[in-house]
């Protein structure tokens, strides 16, 4: 046997030794993240008596607690945001608490702050506030793990404010936000989930005593990372307003810092830019234990 040829088959013996291990190792890892991912679904899921289904829940228009809440469900969140419009910037904070006090049913108070930045000298922009004081209700009326899907209607109400500057001379109440709406969530297999929250907005101002109507259509797109918690998707924030069709496309990613802690990350994009341009957005979410 010449040597060119023993050599051959010493790597040829190689490369089947390590493809043999790399795909055993992948294999393992598969597997150790399938196991991973059955165990997330089973602790969330896990309870016969109280049906719920896992569903990533999105990041920018978010729910006001898990479809198929359990009674004692909590969450703190904190959102800090920046949209770069056509000639002011706004920053953007929110403190939100959610909770369950019964089984399936969501409770939650938010208050908005927005703050304003001219870009361009001397034009024209909305004045500082804190925007509204938000309370709002969600009950899951169906929930099937068989079927891996959830449905859900809810209530948001947001008693509009004043802004800063005019606390001393002005109404500190100067309308009413009035949003039903209705959720509907699925998972397909383990790690895919859509989700897709409608309803019209109604919009009163004492001022003029003006009214509108919008509608809010959000469809949602996740892909959970195996053997996490983590999460990328798509959110697609759309609205209608008499004739006019806005919609933002809000790439996402959420991260777990700890086991109750999570970062999420979010990007928007409009589709055209009449007003406002890209957008970026942090939430901060704060699971106790419960």
């Amino acid at each position: 046997m010449t040597t060119h040829c023993l050599k051959t088959k010493l790597w040829t013996l190689l490369l089947i030794t390590f493809t043999v291990y790399t795909t055993h190792a992948q294999t393992n890892t598969n597997q150790s993240n399938s196991i991973k991912d059955s165990l997330y679904i089973q602790k969330v899921e896990g309870k016969k008596d109280r049906p719920k289904v896992l569903h990533a829940e999105p990041l920018y228009i978010d729910l006001i607690r898990d479809l198929g809440a359990r009674k004692g469900e909590r969450e703190w969140n904190v959102g800090l945001g920046l949209t770069d419009n056509i000639t002011h910037d706004e920053y953007t904070a929110l403190i939100e608490y959610e909770w369950a006090p019964i089984d399936r049913l969501g409770l939650e108070v938010e208050l908005p702050f927005s703050i304003y930045y001219p870009t361009i000298s001397d034009a024209a922009t909305p004045g500082s506030s804190l925007h509204s004081i938000k309370l709002a209700a969600q009950y899951t009326f169906f929930v099937s793990e068989k079927k891996k899907l959830s449905m859900a209607v809810g209530y948001i109400h947001e008693f509009q404010l004043t802004d800063f500057k005019n606390y001393q001379n002005d109404t500190f109440f100067t309308g009413n936000v009035y949003n039903p709406f209705v959720v509907v969530a699925k998972r397909w297999g383990q790690n895919f989930h859509t989700l897709l929250y409608t309803g019209p907005q109604f919009s009163t101002r004492y001022a003029d005593n003006s009214q509108q109507t919008d509608w809010q259509i959000n469809s949602n797109f996740h892909y959970m990372i195996p053997g996490s918690r983590n999460f990328i998707g798509l959110e697609f924030n759309k609205e209608i307003k008499k004739s006019d069709f806005d919609m933002t496309i809000r790439p996402q990613m959420r991260v777990e810092v700890t086991e109750h802690l999570l970062v999420g990350i979010v990007t928007g994009i409009p589709i055209k830019r009449e007003n406002e341009r890209f957008s970026t957005f942090l939430r901060l979410i704060y699971e106790p234990s419960h």
